[in-house]
């Protein structure tokens, strides 16, 4: 470029500096120094309400590897021990977007004790459980049991109906407000640390609790109430196929059941990759068994298939999105999509599902993994539309 032009070029550049400099200062863009402090104070407040607490989302490893506490109360029934099989003796709190807790309901209505046992049913939105407490960050299960109250998450996020025309019942034993007030009446104040889980299987006769391990419960329920069930006949553990559904509910917990969870709670992309490559590795050996059975541990329903059940059922609608195990769906899977419907339509397995339960509770308990509490529409899948499990024969 010519010398004359580069000067004339700069000669106008600074004319227009010039101008802008007595440009009348309200005239200006104001500077941002408020707004970007208001921003700040705005995502540290955010971040502290996306901030899990003492509950399972922050139970991680530290390579980010979702690690599940043990439960903590494992008490049996049994006919000569401190805990006996007994009508109206026992009251499950549950919820009903539990997969752990939906197992118990199952078995109550499978083996026809719901008579014999009292049925509590949390809100599905988590709520702060010492909302008074600064410092105390948990949130849990909350009861809301009257019609027309209304509540949001813990971010404060969303608004979400309660009371018994949306399941959501009281605490009929204590009034409580949280099932960790439950705990904290069983164990004298609860230590920190404790995950405030259901369900809990409740003695009213000793009031404690005798059991939060969902998996111990419902071998009890299935064997030792026999004397008043209305389906006594109904083993869901039959001593035939126990090696069977044992080595079943081995891998499918640790790939399945659990291994949800360790796709969504991972907080590394090792974990994670880790995690769902397990998960459908196991969805897939789940297809190949029930290409040759009806069931996933024989020819009859059992235990089994009330363990693998609830996390099916949850797949589609909530896991695929909200716990990022988008490499399939299962109404993809031919057999297990078959399977699922064909397992919900058993008499007695429908009542332990909710769906408006099941995606309020995972899109609007964990601010840290959906911070405005929005729930998916869809998919909107029909669990009534026939299924092809009738090839391998009846029903047993």
């Amino acid at each position: 470029r010519p010398r004359r032009g580069r000067r004339m070029l700069s000669s106008l550049r600074h004319r227009i500096a010039l101008a802008s400099s007595s440009t009348p200062l309200l005239a200006r863009r104001p500077r941002p120094y408020r707004s970007i402090v208001v921003h700040h104070r705005a995502m540290a407040k955010a971040d502290e309400a996306m901030t899990p607490g003492e509950t399972a989302v922050a139970d991680v490893s530290k390579d980010g590897a979702f690690v599940r506490k043990d439960a903590i109360f494992r008490n049996r029934i049994t006919p000569d021990g401190p805990y006996t099989p007994e009508s109206g003796r026992y009251h499950l709190y549950v919820s009903y977007a539990c997969p752990w807790a939906c197992r118990t309901l199952s078995l109550l209505h499978l083996k026809g004790l719901t008579q014999h046992v009292t049925v509590s049913s949390v809100h599905p939105t988590w709520q702060r459980t010492r909302p008074d407490d600064p410092d105390d960050k948990h949130a849990g299960w909350c009861f809301v049991g009257e019609d027309g109250t209304f509540i949001s998450g813990p971010s404060g996020a969303g608004s979400f109906p309660g009371g018994p025309s949306h399941a959501c019942s009281p605490d009929p034993l204590f009034g409580s407000t949280f099932i960790r007030d439950v705990y904290d009446r069983a164990m004298g104040g609860a230590a920190v640390g404790t995950r405030f889980t259901v369900p809990i299987l409740w003695d009213k006769k000793t009031n404690t609790i005798v059991s939060n391990e969902s998996s111990e419960i419902i071998r009890d329920l299935n064997s030792q109430f026999n004397a008043i069930a209305a389906n006594k006949e109904l083993d869901l553990y039959p001593e035939a196929l126990r090696p069977a559904i044992d080595e079943v509910n081995e891998w499918v917990y640790h790939g399945i059941n659990n291994g949800v969870y360790k796709c969504g709670f991972a907080t590394s992309q090792g974990a994670y990759d880790a995690a769902v490559t397990e998960l459908f590795s196991c969805l897939d050996r789940c297809e190949d068994i029930l290409g040759k059975q009806r069931y996933i541990a024989g020819d009859v329903l059992t235990e089994a298939d009330v363990r693998l059940f609830p996390t099916l059922v949850r797949f589609d609608e909530v896991y695929v999105v909200y716990f990022k195990t988008n490499k399939k769906f299962i109404h993809q899977y031919p057999n297990l999509w078959n399977y699922v419907k064909d397992v919900y339509q058993t008499p007695g397995m429908r009542h332990s599902v909710n769906m408006w339960h099941i995606k309020t509770h995972y899109f609007t308990s964990h601010p840290v993994l959906n911070a405005n509490a929005i729930v998916p529409i869809g998919p909107d899948l029909n669990l009534d539309e026939p299924h092809d499990r009738d090839r391998f024969g009846a029903a047993k």
